[in-house]
């Protein structure tokens, strides 16, 4: 069974990831959303996406027990890159997406939702990157783009602390266009795709090309270190330590090495 279901309203592609609880972004979703976005790409009708999450959170996070299996620095920076790779496909895609965020988009999932074009988050939602927390850091580009939205200061406090946003914030700081209450996330964003979808796929199509140029060369470097540094902090004693106190539930005992 697909992790992410694809539905088609008119000109607007509905996408949902379905992996309880906290749809967890394993390397099968990540292929199985690479797939959906194959199939839209193929449909000359689909002028706007919206992407959410089924169930209580749009997505918590990589999956952290998949991290587990993994043996090598060079299997946790291959990991690192093929997320990178998939997102970077996202944000280049050339049709708009929307992120409807509810519940959490935390780790992979706040990286996967600042790929999107646009994001439309609920009050009580919870936004960060808390990958600190576990000993571990960012890999699906978060250190890169979360200074894009909210600048390096507010970052740096976001990516050292570990500690979440809420959807007042997020709107504030720049990383949300839209905040709403818990039951209109769906449908703020499938009016902003609509909005989007009246327009002529023509012009879509270029600002969609245009708007990536205003992204520097230093980002794709970003990236490419980002992935590097991930494969190297798996080495640690203290990645081993913070993973496992994730796994079982307690506070990690990091001892800096």
């Amino acid at each position: 069974m697909s992790t992410v279901k694809l539905e088609t309203t008119g000109n607007i592609a509905m996408l949902t990831i379905i992996s309880p609880p906290a749809n967890a972004l394993s390397s099968n979703l990540l292929q199985d959303l690479d797939k959906r976005l194959d199939e839209i790409e193929a449909d000359d009708a689909i002028k706007a996406i919206v992407l959410k999450g089924e169930g209580k959170f749009f997505s918590a996070g990589a999956d952290i027990k998949e991290f587990t299996s993994l043996q090598k620095s060079s299997d946790y920076q291959s990991l690192s890159e093929k997320g990178q790779q998939l997102f970077n496909r996202i944000e280049a895609f050339p049709i708009p997406i929307v992120a409807a965020i509810h519940g959490a988009a935390l780790g992979g999932g706040l990286e996967l939702a600042m790929a999107c074009h646009m994001r439309i988050v609920t009050e009580n939602a919870k936004l960060g990157l808390p990958e600190l927390t576990l000993g571990i850091i960012p890999g699906f580009a978060g250190t890169q783009r979360l200074p894009h939205y909210v600048g390096t200061a507010k970052a740096y406090e976001m990516i050292l602390t570990g500690e979440p946003i809420g959807g007042r914030e997020a709107y504030s700081w720049g990383l949300a266009n839209i905040v709403c209450d818990e039951d209109s996330v769906e449908e703020e964003a499938m009016k902003l795709a609509e909005k989007i979808a009246a327009k002529s796929k023509l012009t879509i199509k270029e600002v969609m090309h245009l708007v990536p140029y205003a992204k520097t060369e230093q980002f794709t470097k970003g990236i490419e270190k980002e992935a590097e540094s991930f494969g190297a902090i798996f080495g640690s004693d203290d990645a081993k330590e913070g993973v496992q106190a994730f796994i079982e539930k307690r506070k990690p005992n990091f001892q800096d090495k």
